[in-house]
C-alpha cells in the first residue's frame, strides 16, 4: 500500500465532465428480439374448435390417462397448494388464451407443479372455454374445481408436469 501511494503522489483527481455516452442501438435490438422470443416460447396456440370430454354431472374436472386417479382427489381435497394465481375477471377469450399460455410456461420454466386459475362465474363464457383449453395443453396433467378458499366454482386447479432440474435437457 505504501509503494502505491508514493507512485501516486503528486497526481490531481481528474474532473468529471458533463457528456453522457450514448445508447448504442445493437443492445435495444437484441432486447426486442429476446422478449419476441421469449413471447413466442411462451405462446401456445389453443383451439376454440376443440372440444375435450369434461363430465356434464359433478364438479368440473379432468384427468389424463395416465396420471393416477389420486392426484385428482388431492387435487380435488386442497392438497396441492397453487404457487401461482391467474385471475381471468373481465378478460376476452383471446386475452384469456394468451395470459394462459404464459402462466403455464412461466410455471414449467419455474418447476411449479400447481397453479390456480380464477375464471369467475359470470356468464360462464371463460368457464365453459377454459377446460377445453387446459384440455389441449401437454403439460397439463389434471384439473378439478377449487376449494372455496381458492375460489371454489369460480376456480380451478391445475396440475401440472414439471421437468425435474436434474434431468437432461433435450
Amino acid at each position: 500500500m505504501a509503494l502505491f501511494q508514493q507512485e501516486m503522489k503528486g497526481i490531481a483527481p481528474l474532473k468529471q465532465d458533463t457528456y453522457v455516452a450514448p445508447v448504442s442501438r445493437p443492445e435495444i435490438k437484441i432486447r426486442r428480439q429476446q422478449k419476441t422470443t421469449r413471447q413466442a416460447q411462451a405462446s401456445f396456440e389453443f383451439s376454440d374448435a376443440f372440444e375435450g370430454f369434461v363430465p356434464p354431472e359433478g364438479a368440473l374436472r379432468y384427468c389424463r390417462q395416465d396420471v393416477p386417479g389420486y392426484e385428482l382427489k388431492q387435487l380435488r381435497r386442497g392438497d396441492y397448494l397453487p404457487d401461482y394465481i391467474l385471475d381471468l375477471h373481465g378478460m376476452t377469450r383471446a386475452q384469456a388464451k394468451h395470459e394462459l399460455g404464459a402462466l403455464l410456461h412461466t410455471a414449467w420454466q419455474e418447476h411449479i407443479d400447481c397453479v390456480c386459475i380464477v375464471h369467475g362465474v359470470g356468464s360462464g363464457v371463460l368457464k365453459q372455454a377454459l377446460p377445453h383449453y387446459l384440455i389441449q395443453h401437454p403439460r397439463v396433467m389434471a384439473f378439478h374445481q377449487a376449494p372455496l378458499e381458492y375460489g371454489g366454482q369460480g376456480a380451478l386447479l391445475v396440475l401440472l408436469e414439471i421437468e425435474s432440474p436434474f434431468s437432461k435437457k433435450r
